[in-house]
């Protein structure tokens, strides 16, 4: 690319990111972090092919200015971790809403089609929970508790089991995004397949209510964390397919973290899907009315903390830089 295309590409987006640093423009510092690093992998590309030219010496100084208005006295804040749940992160989710409308879509036609196989093939079940377990659930239906295998162990063996497998769970459907969005989706589609086929099992034996009264308690997060961390691989994977306007590197990188950001966020949520299932759960004569009451709560949970509650804060956020004068 000639210097003069190269510089009209691209002089907006550096005279935007000068003011932005010179006069203290108060941004998202995801957005400053990534200006910076388009800036550096501009002045890498100008390094090789316009040595010694005005353009080069223009981006060494916007980048030697950036850098110590980044890094100058900084210092980190007591409540960092609080402000990464209560802040940071809400704001920085909700530009990837829409890969996560793409993780649900892949995980729901999944579960249909666990579904569908399950009413049309009565051994589809059994290729997918194996033998095992849908024998020794049947025999739960025969006398009377189709649930009993979530009774089984003690109360904290079960919560420190089920919320480390769950978020070894999480952490596979996020790392599965190395070999591209491809990966991540197997694992968004072949857990889909699983659910729709565990759920429509039930309902083949006349137990459909009782059964998911009590699923559905620990599995509204579980299974919604689940697709979640399927978004975080989604965001890596996509970020190799689709780099936009940086190296494939450097967006692989930048992939690599936003992903990791989305599933460290999902932690807290396993542990509580994980004490659920290990206090409550088991307890399959609770009143219906509570049992569809943790149920509630729990999905109005992940709704507002995932979708909502960024939303809030983005306009919240939006509405206060409109209105400030720099």
């Amino acid at each position: 690319m000639r210097e003069a295309a190269f510089v009209k590409q691209n002089k907006e987006k550096w005279i935007a990111f000068e003011k932005a640093i010179n006069y203290n423009a108060h941004i998202n510092p995801d957005e400053l972090a990534n200006g910076y690093i388009q800036l550096t992998n501009d002045l890498a590309y100008a390094q090789t092919y316009y040595a010694e030219s005005k353009t080069l010496l223009y981006l060494n100084s916007l980048a030697s200015q950036a850098h110590q208005k980044i890094y100058k006295n900084k210092k980190e804040n007591r409540n960092r971790i609080a402000d990464f749940w209560k802040t940071e992160f809400p704001i920085f989710f909700r530009q990837y809403h829409k890969t996560l409308g793409i993780a649900f879509l892949i995980f729901i036609v999944a579960s249909a089609i666990g579904s569908i196989s399950v009413m049309n093939d009565d051994t589809f079940v059994r290729l997918i929970l194996g033998d095992a377990y849908v024998n020794e659930t049947l025999n739960n239906i025969a006398s009377g508790d189709p649930t009993a295998i979530y009774k089984g162990g003690s109360e904290i063996g079960t919560f420190l089991g089920i919320t480390i497998n769950n978020i070894k769970v999480a952490f596979m459907a996020f790392s599965f995004g190395v070999i591209t969005s491809i990966g991540t989706a197997y694992i968004l589609f072949s857990n889909g397949v699983m659910l729709g086929a565990f759920i429509t099992f039930f309902y083949t034996q006349d137990v459909f209510y009782q059964a998911n009264k009590q699923i559905w308690l620990h599995g509204t997060i579980e299974i919604s964390v689940i697709i979640i961390a399927g978004c975080a691989g989604l965001i890596m994977g996509n970020s190799i397919l689709f780099p936009k306007t940086y190296s494939r590197r450097v967006s692989f990188m930048k992939g690599a973290k936003d992903g990791l950001k989305v599933v460290v966020s999902t932690i807290p949520f396993f542990i509580i899907a994980g004490f659920i299932e290990g206090f409550i759960t088991r307890y399959s004569n609770m009143p219906s009315w509570l049992a569809f009451l943790v149920i509630g709560s729990s999905l109005v949970l992940i709704l507002f903390y995932y979708i909502i509650y960024p939303i809030l804060l983005n306009q919240s956020y939006a509405s206060r830089k409109s209105g400030k004068i720099y």
